[in-house]
């Protein structure tokens, strides 16, 4: 079970993942904090030392590097992973702890006693017993989304610079800020890595692999009432707060949120809220497998809008959709490739590629509608942007092995 790669993924993720790496979407920076290029400039110094060329740290905040070929005319191929961490959790102070040789038991946190994770919350984690499992402490979420992508590439890359036997194309690394807010890939990215095609790592359980993700739009209510001295706000007073939870409460519920959705269904999501009587402010994701039902969704939400902003004329209700990314399956469905070799390089490892629709996206899903196709590859990580987040280090180092022969098999043409 275990693999010469272990304890050097234990030990990249157990480091990455104390640096706090969390990004901002009220910031208009790139990348939105600057404690993301606290990492960024660990992991340009880590590829520069393991001998990696034209190693760089982009002005929009991405490191980019070279494994040079050692065979040519091999298609040039790409491994990308997101620095960040997601702001819908505390991600600093994270303190990573490894629970060797899992025992098949409940798993507790020092930092949170009433907290647990167990196989009857996570059936995924009955299956590793024996594995090695890295938890945070209870108070934090772990950020093995998606330091747990860059530990496997760092190891993939470490690997192969290593020993120049192994035949191989040219292959670049690209480790993204701002992935979860949507902003992880900046227009010059896909140029700059020139790469034929790509692999994001940010999948879960061994044996994922993913061409199909949410399209997603963002939208941003904005509700301007009429203010008033709460003592003297007789038939003056417009209560902004009041027709923000009108909206809220006009939306379906039963049919249309995440917790009441699965598989191939789309929601609309409040996921923030905040405002005086005088004004106020809600924001959404809205997602949808296609494009229909995303442009559906949005035109739900500004009806509802409008029908609310009808019942009270002094009042000012605005919505603005922007695009976020768009289902990769639409071009990837046309060249098929990228993803035939990935189940090629799953099967020599023993697994049975399987492809489920992302109920989310990735860098990849821009990279591809930016031209550069980029399936998704798993990483074994679980229970993300919470505080029972995990993972195995042995699938982690099942997923390295897995890059090491996209790279072999892409080089046999």
């Amino acid at each position: 079970m275990r693999t010469e790669f272990d304890a050097e993924l234990q030990d990249r993720l157990v480091r990455y993942a104390a640096i706090d790496t969390q990004s901002d979407e009220d910031s208009p920076t790139s990348p939105s904090t600057a404690i993301q290029l606290d990492l960024a400039r660990v992991l340009k110094a880590e590829l520069e030392e393991i001998g990696a060329e034209d190693v760089q740290l982009t002005d929009y905040g991405a490191v980019l590097a070279t494994i040079p070929a050692t065979v040519e005319g091999a298609p040039v191929v790409g491994f990308c992973a997101h620095m960040d961490t997601a702001p819908a959790y505390n991600a600093t102070g994270v303190k990573p702890v490894v629970h060797a040789h899992y025992n098949g038991g409940d798993i507790t946190f020092a930092d949170a006693p009433g907290l647990k994770l167990s196989p009857e919350n996570a059936p995924y984690l009955g299956e590793k017993v024996g594995h090695d499992i890295i938890t945070a402490s209870g108070t934090t979420l772990l950020g093995a989304d998606d330091k747990a992508g860059i530990a496997i590439i760092m190891t993939m890359a470490r690997a192969l610079l290593a020993d120049r036997s192994q035949a191989h194309g040219k292959i670049r690394i690209a480790l993204t800020p701002d992935e979860e807010i949507g902003r992880g890939v900046d227009e010059r990215l896909p140029a700059d890595m020139g790469a034929d095609f790509a692999y994001t790592l940010d999948g879960s359980e061994a044996g994922e692999l993913e061409f199909e993700s949410f399209s997603a739009d963002g939208a941003v209510v904005s509700v301007k009432g009429v203010a008033a001295h709460p003592g003297w706000a007789k038939d003056k007073l417009v209560n902004a707060l009041h027709l923000a939870a009108k909206i809220v409460q006009t939306l379906p519920h039963v049919t249309l949120t995440p917790e009441t959705t699965d598989g191939r269904e789309g929601f609309i999501h409040l996921y923030a809220m905040s405002g005086t009587a005088a004004e106020a402010e809600l924001r959404f994701i809205l997602r949808d497998f296609e494009l229909e039902g995303l442009a559906a969704k949005g035109a739900l939400l500004q009806q509802v809008c409008q029908a609310v902003a009808a019942t009270e004329p002094r009042a000012e209700i605005g919505c603005q959709i922007k695009p976020q990314y768009r289902n990769m399956r639409y071009w990837l469905e046309k060249d098929m490739g990228p993803v035939e070799l990935a189940r090629a390089a799953y099967r020599d490892q023993g697994l049975d590629p399987k492809s489920v629709p992302i109920r989310g996206g990735t860098d990849g899903s821009r990279l591809t509608e930016l031209g550069l196709p980029c399936p998704n590859l798993f990483t074994g990580m679980q229970e993300i942007h919470g505080p029972l987040e995990w993972i195995s280090v042995q699938d982690m180092a099942l997923a390295t092995k897995v890059c090491l022969g996209i790279a072999a098999r892409a080089a046999q043409g």
